[in-house]
């Protein structure tokens, strides 16, 4: 796929800008050193977790962060999508869609056995985006966080 690239740190200059972009759409009380070491490691080949440019290398337009665990309900390898971001100027054109498609299938190429991701639930557009992506949400089931 063209559109998605595995990063490396030679990618560290056009993460960082999208990083902070994420973040600051979120809401996210981090800084720039916080977001600097929290994808460094990822970049540096860590086994728990990648991240993929979207868009062209040279000028990416978003990105995609996967961290790694095991699931012995799903018999294996497991993945959730940690954050995805595509600069607002450039959404609503397939670029986040062929993302995950190509994401979802590299992953299960390469014997990850399910794909999860986490959602506001008052925003019905993401829903709908992640349901187009084959992603569903599990009767019965809430995330939930405690902070360490």
């Amino acid at each position: 796929m063209r559109s998605l690239h595995l990063a490396t740190t030679d990618d560290l200059p056009k993460i960082l800008p999208l990083v902070a972009s994420f973040h600051a759409h979120q809401g996210f009380d981090t800084t720039a050193d916080h977001q600097h070491d929290a994808i460094l490691p990822l970049l540096e080949g860590s086994p728990h977790g990648a991240i993929w440019l979207i868009g062209p290398r040279r000028a990416p337009v978003g990105y995609v962060v996967v961290s790694f665990g095991w699931s012995v309900e799903f018999g294996g390898l497991d993945a959730i999508v940690d954050e995805l971001f595509i600069r607002s100027a450039v959404r609503n054109r397939g670029m986040g869609s062929e993302a995950l498609d190509g994401l979802a299938k590299a992953l299960k190429d390469g014997g990850i056995r399910a794909l999860h991701l986490e959602a506001n639930k008052s925003d019905e557009t993401l829903h709908k985006f992640y349901s187009r992506a084959r992603f569903q949400p599990r009767d019965g089931h809430l995330l939930m966080t405690r902070v360490l």
